[in-house]
């Protein structure tokens, strides 16, 4: 059974508002915080990887690990399928990617962070960006 929408006098905001969200079991609405997300994708290429010193990698898995424990959702990239479906006429799919670029997608991760200038700071250090691939960091608004 779902709790009752509180009723709220707008005459007579703050206090009751308050009141009337915690009564109804949503607890105090003001306090939410909304921390942006940003999409990471990282290119790399196994080349690139093993020439990087075996430090330098270990380093940038803690990096991955530590991402990790903060929430991020970090995998590896599988094969790609486009799928299409113009003008809701059908839906045609095709193996491989639509974009390409100098090295292959290795890998994505869903971040939260404080602005853009902190994602970027926490994905420095990541496999990618530092076993000469490259790590686009994408604002999710």
């Amino acid at each position: 059974m779902q709790p009752p929408t509180p009723v709220l006098d707008w005459n007579n905001c703050e206090a009751p508002i308050e009141a009337a969200f915690a009564k109804a079991g949503q607890g105090n609405h003001r306090k939410e915080t909304i921390v942006p997300k940003y999409l990471t994708i990282g290119y790399g290429d196994r080349a690139g990887y093993d020439r990087t010193p075996q430090p330098i990698r270990d380093a940038a898995h803690q990096e991955d690990a530590k991402l990790r424990g903060e929430g991020a959702v970090i995998g590896m990239a599988g094969k790609p399928v486009q799928v299409r479906n113009h003008e809701a006429s059908g839906v045609e799919t095709a193996e491989g990617p639509f974009m390409s670029a100098g090295l292959p997608v290795a890998g994505f991760a869903l971040i939260e962070a404080t602005d853009l200038k902190d994602a970027i700071r926490k994905v420095s250090g990541v496999p990618c960006a530092v076993a000469h691939g490259v790590v686009e960091v994408w604002p999710i608004d």
